[in-house]
Parts: structure tokens; sequence; C-alpha cells
């Protein structure tokens, strides 16, 4: 458990609205700058733990038991960039729009931090003489569209809701080295869903590992991946598959 805990789940409990239980007495702390990942296969429970930090729950599910205590902002990445944007409004109005409202400012300063924003996350400077519509963008931009506009609200935790599933293998490591780069220089803390354990060790100082809505296994990354006590993580640790050995001498 974190010392100084920015979030505290304490006995997190939701279910849907006709009594079925999704996630059961889950508990676990974040400290300023920690990362932590959720980690399991789908329909563990993970995003929805997720999504009731901010309140964000589906239509039909709610929380049933326990509390979520945080004294700061949070904002969250989605895992499907285009989902997230609006399809109508071009990429550069929709952020600054979202400055707008949650920094505070004039639409003139809102558009100048909008453009810092797309700077910052290495998007075209195209952009800037050009606003540009979400399906004019490839994934991987739009992705860092939603990252722009989660750092716009000023988030003391960043929430990441798969945020690299629907992208492909050369896209997401550059997205999973922006959110690092961007966590190092900004000072934020994450919790991080994922069912890709390898993803989950390479961000995250501390994992949690979910099965049908309960926490399993916890512990620090290295440790929990070379000495799994659960069968569930072993199983999710032997899943991953090796990449097979090239004979010596054998052409390419």
């Amino acid at each position: 458990m974190a010392t100084n805990p920015i979030l505290e789940i304490e006995n997190l409990s939701l279910a849907t609205s006709a009594g079925k239980s999704l996630v059961t007495n889950v508990n676990f702390s974040l400290g300023k700058g920690e990362s932590l990942g959720l980690v399991g296969e789908s329909g563990s429970g993970k995003s929805l733990t997720l999504r009731s930090i901010l309140g964000l729950l589906p239509r039909g599910v709610e929380q049933v038991g326990g509390a979520i205590r945080s004294d700061v902002r949070s904002a969250m990445i989605f895992q499907d960039p285009r989902g997230a944007l609006d399809p109508l409004c071009p990429v550069v109005r929709q952020l600054a729009e979202v400055v707008y409202y949650r920094q505070n400012v004039s639409r003139k300063a809102s558009r100048t931090i909008a453009l810092e924003l797309l700077e910052m996350l290495g998007l075209p400077d195209s952009l800037k003489q050009k606003d540009r519509y979400p399906s004019q963008l490839s994934g991987g931009q739009c992705q860092r569209i939603v990252i722009a506009m989660a750092l716009a609200c000023k988030p003391g935790i960043l929430l990441c809701d798969e945020p690299t599933t629907a992208l492909d293998v050369t896209v997401q490591k550059q997205i999973i080295d922006t959110i690092t780069r961007l966590q190092q220089e900004l000072g934020f803390a994450m919790v991080f869903v994922t069912h890709n354990l390898a993803i989950a060790s390479t961000m995250c100082s501390t994992l949690c590992v979910m099965k049908e809505g309960q926490i399993v296994e916890r512990g620090e990354s290295l440790s929990l991946l070379q000495n799994p006590q659960h069968s569930y993580t072993q199983m999710l640790i032997h899943s991953v598959l090796p990449l097979p050995e090239l004979e010596r001498g054998a052409g390419v």
C-alpha cells in the first residue's frame, strides 16, 4: 500500500442492476508518481474497476460496496481512440475545447496550449496550419490526440484503459514510450489496464492480477514475474509466446 496515497480503493464491489456480481472487494492504493498495472484476461473486471474511479460505469452497472477516495484530478485514455473522438469535429478544435473548459483560459490561449500539447506528443506541424478530422489521421495519431486531451485536464492520475490494444505493434511501442516519457516529465501517477503482462511490467512498478472480478495476486512487477504464486498468474506468464530460436546458419 502507498505511504501517502493520492488514490485509495477500499473493498470496491460492482454489480449489475440485476444483482450479478462483477467486481468483489478490490483493494489498492496509489502514491504520487507511482504506476500500478491491473492485469488479467477479458472479463476479469479490470476496465470496470478503472472506470469506477471516474464514475464512468456502463449503464446497468453500479457500485454496491466499498469506497473510492482521491484528492487529485484524474483523466482517462480510452482503448478505442477513434471512438473517443467526435468524428464531425476537427481534432485541434476538440483539444482546444477541452483546454478551454478544464483550464479556464481564453479561447485564444486554449488554442495555443492545444498546439503546445500536440507538439509535445510529436504530432505533425501541419495541424497548426490545417486542422483535420479524426478520419484523416492514423490510429496512432488519434491515440496521441486522446492522450493530449487527458493531459489537458492536468491530471494527478492518468487512467489508461488498454490504450494500445487497437494499434499495430510498432505504433504500440511509440505510444508506450510516449506515455512513459510524459510521466517522467510531468510526474503524474498512473493506473494501466492491460491483458499484456509484458507491457504492464515495462510500464508499472506494481502489478495486481485480476480474475473473475477479484485481485488474486499483487506485488512488485519483477518479483511477481520471477516468482508468481497464484496458478492464474503462472498461466498468464506461460501464455506469452516465446520467439522461436533460429537455427544457426539458416538463411534469412
